[in-house]
């Protein structure tokens, strides 16, 4: 035993070698600056980075983080993502238990009995054997790092995987956030439309009533009713949307919303009463390299992907296993137990590929051909990740100009559309300037309420974009333990 001991170790410190490529990250595909960020050489950002703005910072509304709350627990993206990083830590350890031999302790008792007229003897001719050992079977020792180039793929994997349910919690987040707000707006704009067809059917019943007077024309009456159905087929259009807005919560929640949820977003405001989100500073764009886990997880399965190449390398070289086994064994179990009459066998063997009709070549073709795949998706990643960010920055410069350039639009269709229902009822003009004034006003508070919605999603947008949704200001534990 102590032989099969000092010859498995001597075995295993001559594993050291490795083909896998020296891996160097990617330049980054895009341009050092964003389009409205300042010249280099300029005042850099300041504040804290998104990725370090916990959500409950950025979503400071006591409903929607409940919602996000429940979401997180709830959500079954985000169990399949969980999920899929622990399949994929399994598969890592499986891997990686390749390199070690595998012993196994096995205990035998054989008895047999043989005739004497078969063994030539006087006597019957009885056997007893008693063995207690261990053996190591098939053995890889990884001389040329195949196992271990396979093992750290599995690694890589396991990494990026975990990188992707940070991402898909970071979208689960936004999405939340996001669909919250916009069943504000959707109901903003019921409630606006509800109005509008309870002050258009007062006027349509004025119309009706001064045309029965005399004071007023068919036609008039007839403009008054297309006000009255614009209007009510605006509130049949907002009830659906509400509604679907709802069901979409629920199916990002996950489950059914408690009452007390329900009760507090029956009374909540308007999209006026929301709290401002906090100023997102935008870095350089090497920066995403850090913050957006989507980016991480690409890179992690480009890394992967050079970790195959190695094992690809190594399927070219001999591959050594060991069959070892050690023991003990004696025809009585009082001298197997006290004397330990040793046994112990050791038999290495070598494979080395002579003619596989091109296999390994190709295998190898495969192997590169995936890294190239796995290098244009990288950078991909981090061109969409740019043009999220850039995007997001350029709605988040215009957005509040043309929220109070509407606002404006607004407030002058209002002082029309008043100014024209007085000219109406001192019998001036006819109701077609009342109508026009109204669709322009009835329009333009609802494309207020869209724009300012825009405008918040855009800052929901910015932060995911950043990186920010993650866990308050801590690593995941299965990413921290895994360095």
């Amino acid at each position: 035993m102590r032989h099969f001991a000092a010859t498995s170790l001597l075995l295993a410190g001559l594993t050291g070698c490795s083909l896998i490529p020296t891996y160097h990250r990617p330049a980054l595909p895009v341009a050092a600056q964003y389009p409205d960020a300042p010249a280099t050489g300029a005042k850099p950002a300041t504040g804290m980075p998104a990725a370090d703005i916990g959500w409950r910072d950025f979503f400071t509304d006591p409903v929607e983080q409940e919602l996000i709350v429940l979401s997180l627990a709830n959500n079954r993206d985000l169990r399949i993502a969980v999920l899929n990083v622990a399949g994929a830590q399994a598969q890592y350890e499986s891997e990686r238990a390749n390199l070690f031999p595998t012993v196994d302790a096995d205990a035998g008792y054989l008895r047999s009995s043989t005739p004497g007229d078969v063994t030539g003897m006087s006597s019957r001719e009885e056997v007893r054997e008693y063995s207690l050992g261990a053996s190591a079977v098939s053995w890889e020792l990884d001389l040329f790092g195949r196992i271990r180039s396979q093992a750290s793929a599995a690694h890589n994997t396991f990494l990026s995987d975990a990188y992707m349910q940070q991402s898909t919690q970071i979208a689960l987040v936004a999405q939340v956030g996001s669909e919250y707000l916009t069943w504000l707006a959707d109901r903003e704009a019921l409630a606006v439309s509800q109005a509008t067809a309870q002050t258009q059917s007062a006027s349509l019943q004025l119309v009706q009533a001064k045309a029965a007077h005399g004071e007023a024309t068919a036609l008039d009456v007839a403009q008054a009713e297309t006000t009255v159905d614009t209007a009510n087929a605006s509130v049949a259009q907002y009830t659906r949307q509400v509604a679907q807005d709802m069901d979409e919560l629920v199916l990002l929640v996950g489950a059914p919303l408690p009452p007390t949820l329900v009760a507090q977003m029956d009374t909540a405001a308007g999209l006026d009463s929301e709290p401002g989100f906090p100023d997102l500073p935008a870095r350089l764009p090497a920066d995403l390299l850090e913050r957006r886990p989507d980016i991480r997880a690409a890179e992690h399965t480009l890394m992967a992907a050079n970790d195959n190449v190695g094992a690809a390398r190594a399927a070219f070289f001999p591959e050594v296993t060991l069959t070892a086994e050690g023991g003990a064994a004696s025809s009585g179990l009082s001298h197997l137990l006290s004397d330990w009459p040793a046994t112990w066998l050791l038999q290495p063997s070598a494979s080395v590929p002579i003619f596989d009709a091109g296999q390994n070549f190709a295998n190898l073709d495969v192997a590169k051909v995936e890294k190239r795949v796995e290098i244009a998706s990288y950078e991909k990643a981090i061109q969409s990740a740019f043009r999220d960010v850039a995007d997001a920055l350029a709605a988040r410069s215009t957005y509040a100009d043309q929220v109070a350039a509407e606002q404006a639009l607004v407030d002058a269709d209002d002082r029309y559309y008043q100014l024209s229902d007085m000219r109406f009822k001192a019998g001036i003009d006819s109701y077609l300037n009342v109508l026009i004034a109204h669709d322009a006003l009835f329009n333009a508070q609802l494309t207020l309420i869209n724009l300012k919605l825009a405008s918040m999603q855009s800052s929901v947008t910015l932060y995911k974009a950043l990186g920010g949704g993650w866990q308050e200001h801590s690593e995941p534990e299965h990413l921290a333990s895994a360095r």
